[in-house]
């Protein structure tokens, strides 16, 4: 019953939220701490790099360090994609999708061969990686930015990892998988503001 109550009341922040700001290039002015501020004060990265972290504990070894290592190195491709310019089409929708996706598998607590959890978290970290390469010409300190931005990201990981260790104990994997039903449904209203 607790569980329920928990769904209720997180459907009801995600729906009273505010839109997701996270790719907006307002908040790239610096180096570093800009770097290391965008990925937490952007909805939608959070929920997928937290997601990332609690399927990865949800999975167990080897996917609980593969999944949050596999994710910032792709990211760091789709990076260089957007610097170069390169055209990569629904990027904003990829990045909603990886919310929905990622928390829809913690939810179900689906369990695919390593190879393709590895292969889902990498095809959304594309999407992640180009929308950030494509703001960061307007950095002043590029190399700062990202390093702020991947440090940033492997402590939301890390904070998904150590709640995801939950799951060792029947009310932990409740509230485990509870917390992919609240990234799915944020991931949801996220995918319909990107279409």
């Amino acid at each position: 019953m607790q569980v329920g109550k928990l769904l209720w009341v997180a459907a009801l922040g995600v729906l009273l939220a505010s839109n997701a700001q996270a790719h907006s290039a307002a908040d790239i002015g610096g180096g570093f701490v800009s770097g290391l501020l965008h990925p937490v004060l952007g909805w939608d990265h959070v929920a997928a790099m937290v997601a990332v972290g609690l399927w990865g504990a949800f999975l167990g070894s080897p996917a609980l360090w593969l999944l949050p290592v596999v994710f910032p190195l792709v990211m760091a491709v789709g990076g260089a994609l957007g610097l170069a310019g390169v055209d990569l089409p629904g990027v904003e929708i990829g990045i909603a999708a990886s919310a929905l996706v990622l928390g829809a598998m913690i939810l179900l607590a689906a369990r695919p061969p390593l190879w393709i959890a590895g292969l889902l978290v990498a095809s959304f970290a594309i999407f992640h990686g180009h929308a950030h390469g494509t703001e960061l010409p307007d950095a002043a300190s590029p190399l700062a930015y990202s390093l702020g931005f991947v440090i940033a990201t492997g402590l939301l990981h890390l904070s998904g990892i150590s709640f995801g260790l939950l799951v060792r104990w029947p009310l932990g994997r409740s509230a485990v998988r509870a917390a992919g039903a609240v990234i799915a449904l944020a991931g949801g209203l996220f995918l319909w503001q990107a279409v």
